[in-house]
């Protein structure tokens, strides 16, 4: 594990990523005199790297960064000042430049949270955000809770569904799926929901989210509490049309974990080890499992960064994985293509389940997948770019890193090697 040696630096200016992903951005060492041994022959480099059992390891100026806003940041990042931030990882042609991992002591953390605003009522353990058993690592190993970020993982094993043929496409109806379920059937509205629908959040179910996950009136917070997560979604109301309105809900995501198992019959935990996981070296992790019996596929699973980065490597690289074809390049792209436009009226975009930050006439520029407490995997693929942050800013600002970072800071290390 490599860990940069920082000298004090600036955080550098802001620049508008967008300006920064239509230019080239090469550069290499600065010129500090002739190097101790022969440089090696451009064809002796190989363009990108596959991880074996470890990812390979480089610098900042070997791939092609400034490495001044970078290191600033990280400067910024030990200095506490973006808070409860646990890894940061920075991957650029398959090779780690940066691997900064932070040490809390969450038992402490925890402690000084006021008794009154801590989630430790909940009715299960593995749903106390203050339960360091459970949050943000798994029973002292170093797999990290990626909440939200588990949804984009669950689409990716659902891609792989259908690339075998397990499931007929997007365009199909959902609710035939649960059919040994009694709920709520009279708005008809509900037989049109399609697959498409639940990975887009446009399912026409109504999803209270007023207050945040600290009201005890939100969706996922009555759903955690719940010991029967398929009856208490698909029983909620409709309050739109299918595929019309964007509304974020968790609930769906889970719908999405159902259907994969009963069209596999596999549990997508079984399903993911197997077709998702292992073939791209993914052995270890962990994932909750509902009081129903069925994965947690709206933030139930764990992994380290460094696998997390696997999962997002495999995207950029669509869906290859050295001489496989994980998933189908179709799927990748369709899953990180803008299907919502405008998502939540922030500007941001939504694909399958991964959110589009910048776009170009509908092309990811970069995708994100994100999750609760400040997990964040981000994908430039203009320039080959893999990044990780880890964290469990559940009380502060949860984004401000990894924003910072992807419109900040990056494009200012780009920009100063053109």
């Amino acid at each position: 594990m490599k860990f940069l040696q920082l000298t004090n630096r600036k955080l550098a200016q802001p620049v508008a990523l967008s300006a920064a992903l239509v230019m080239a951005a090469s550069c290499g060492a600065p010129d500090s005199g002739p190097p101790p041994s022969p440089a090696p022959q451009v064809s002796e480099i190989p363009t990108y790297s596959w991880p074996d059992e470890t990812w390979h390891v480089s610098t900042l100026e070997a791939e092609g960064f400034d490495p001044l806003p970078i290191d600033a940041f990280v400067e910024e990042l030990l200095s506490g000042d973006f808070r409860l931030v646990d890894h940061f990882l920075l991957i650029r042609h398959g090779r780690i430049v940066v691997d900064e991992r932070f040490n809390h002591n969450y038992d402490i953390v925890f402690a000084s949270v006021p008794e009154d605003q801590r989630s430790n009522d909940a009715p299960y353990e593995q749903y106390e955000y203050e339960n360091s058993d459970w949050h943000p690592y798994y029973r002292d190993t170093r797999l990290h809770s990626l909440q939200s970020v588990t949804k984009s993982i669950t689409s990716a094993a659902l891609g792989a569904a259908i690339d075998q043929g397990r499931i007929n496409g997007v365009d199909i109806p959902v609710m035939p799926f649960f059919a040994d379920y009694e709920f709520d059937r009279t708005d008809p509205r509900k037989a049109d929901i399609t697959l498409e629908d639940l990975l887009t959040m446009r399912s026409g179910i109504d999803w209270e989210t007023d207050g945040g996950y600290d009201a005890s009136t939100h969706s996922t917070v009555l759903l955690e509490n719940s010991d029967a997560w398929i009856d208490f979604i698909l029983d909620r109301p409709m309050d739109a049309d299918p595929g019309t309105v964007f509304e974020y809900n968790d609930g769906v995501s889970v719908l999405l974990g159902k259907i994969l198992r009963v069209a596999t019959g596999q549990r997508i935990d079984d399903w993911a080890e197997e077709h998702l996981f292992k073939p791209i070296g993914i052995d270890e992790f962990y994932w909750k499992i509902t009081p129903d019996g069925e994965a947690d596929t709206e933030g139930g699973l764990y992994l380290t960064a460094y696998d997390l980065a696997r999962i997002g490597y495999l995207f950029l690289r669509n869906g290859q994985w050295k001489d496989d074809q994980i998933l189908s390049k179709e799927w990748v792209e369709k899953s990180t293509a803008l299907q919502v436009p405008n998502a939540r009226r922030t500007g941001l975009g939504y694909g399958y389940q991964w959110w589009v930050p910048h776009n170009e006439n509908g092309e990811a520029k970069t995708f994100d997948a994100n999750g609760y407490g400040g997990q964040r995997l981000i994908i430039v693929p203009e320039h080959d770019i893999v990044a990780v942050f880890t964290g469990w800013n559940i009380r502060g600002n949860q984004t401000i890193a990894a924003n910072t970072f992807r419109d900040e800071v990056l494009p200012e290390a780009l920009l100063s090697c053109d």
